[in-house]
Parts: C-alpha cells; structure tokens; sequence
C-alpha cells in the first residue's frame, strides 16, 4: 500500500512500502490550504515539476534540513545547486530513474514555469509531469500543472497508469470539463482532483469532474486535506 497526503494545492506526501517518503510540489510557507501544525520529518525524495512558487516554494528549506533526493528539469536543479542545495538529480522528458524503491519518468505537461529569483523571472526550463513506478508494479501520473493534450494518450500506452492527479481549478490549469478528457486518455481508474480551491479563481470542484465522468467507470478520489489515504 502507499500512503497518500494531500497537503492543498498542489503539494502531496506519498509514503511507500517500507517507508520511503515523496513529496511533490512543495508549498508550505504562503499556501492558505496548507493543513496547520504538519511539519515534514522525513523526504527521502523531492520532486519538483516547474518553477512557479506555488510548486517550488519551500524546496530549499525542506532540502536543505532534510537532505533527500531532489528531481527535477536540468534548469531548476541548477538554480537549485547555486542556492545550496545538494543531492539534485536532474533529468528531461521521456527519461526515467531510479528514485529509492520506485522509478521516476518525466513526462509533457503544457504550462510556463518562470522561477522569481529576488523579484526578477529566471528561465525554468520546460513543466513537466511523472509517472510514478511504484514497488509492486502500480503506476501513478502526476500531471502537474498542465492543460489537457492529446499525447495524455501515449502516456497510457507506454504506462498504462492506475491512477492520476490532476489539476481541476481551471483558469491556471485545466478545469474540469480538461480533466474529464484528460481521465479518458489516460484510461486510469482514479482520479485525484487538485490544485483547486486554494483561491477563489481556482473554481473548478471534484462534484463537476465526477459528474463528467459519470457512466465512465473512472473513479473521482476527494482527498481531505491533512488526512492520510491509502492506495
């Protein structure tokens, strides 16, 4: 079983068999559905899909005290590495690695992902998503933040994940009518629904993915903010 932690927006913690912590998109400091009193004790990995402040935040904090494996673009880990931070382990798109007990592909997303560097935009590299290689054979996509395209489709063919997270808040991603489409490429089971709901503009809601999905045998997975989940 893995153990997963929605921790708002766009910032989840997976713990895997035998123990191996992930956490992806890391904002803690600034994040008004960031559950209150959770603090990490343990990141053995750190993945990181583009460079907006609402996915990057607190990544040199938490890398820096916690000392895991960071994964990201070749661009982010290289800002990364010039702010401190040790341990990067770059990649690109269509790569896969070795990441603890799973495997890590980088895959498309389509977005920007500028990173503010003391006011100023420093080049981020392209956004990305993963699928994730879980112990056991299951596979979970992390989409990111991304609009829906159609090589989602291919991504099903070569992966063929169980299950996905993606971003229904529309406005900065897609919405759900995006995500609904996005499901059926990706022909997974699940759905978890995020990076909605953390402001007003991010209106789209689980109800509205479900109910687009309704009669497709796709599962919608709300996740409670703060309260582990077991997959």
């Amino acid at each position: 079983m893995t153990g997963i932690t929605w921790l708002g927006h766009g910032t989840f913690e997976l713990v895997l068999d035998g123990g191996q912590t992930v956490v992806l998109d890391p904002w803690v400091n600034g994040n008004p559905s960031f559950p209150q009193g959770w603090e990490f004790s343990r990141i053995d990995t750190l993945l990181i899909t583009h460079g907006h402040f609402d996915h990057i935040n607190d990544a040199i904090t938490l890398a820096q005290r916690l000392k895991p494996q960071v994964i990201s673009n070749f661009e982010i880990c290289s800002w990364l590495e010039s702010k401190g931070v040790e341990n990067t382990s770059a990649m690109n798109k269509g790569g896969t690695q070795q990441a603890g007990a799973m495997k890590v592909t980088m895959t498309d997303a389509r977005h920007s992902s500028g990173i503010l560097d003391d006011g100023k935009f420093v080049y981020g590299g392209e956004p990305a998503g993963y699928v994730l290689h879980l112990p056991g054979g299951r596979r979970a996509y992390f989409a990111g933040d991304t609009a829906v395209f159609g090589d989602m489709a291919l991504i099903a063919e070569l992966y063929q994940p169980e299950l996905a997270f993606l971003p229904i808040g529309d406005h900065f991603t897609m919405g759900p009518q995006q995500a609904a489409l996005a499901s059926r490429l990706l022909k997974v089971r699940t759905v978890i629904p995020m990076h909605y709901g953390t402001f007003p503009v991010l209106a789209g809601r689980p109800a509205e993915l479900a109910s687009l999905l309704q009669g497709s045998g796709i599962r919608v997975w709300e996740l409670e903010i703060g309260k582990r989940a077991e997959w």
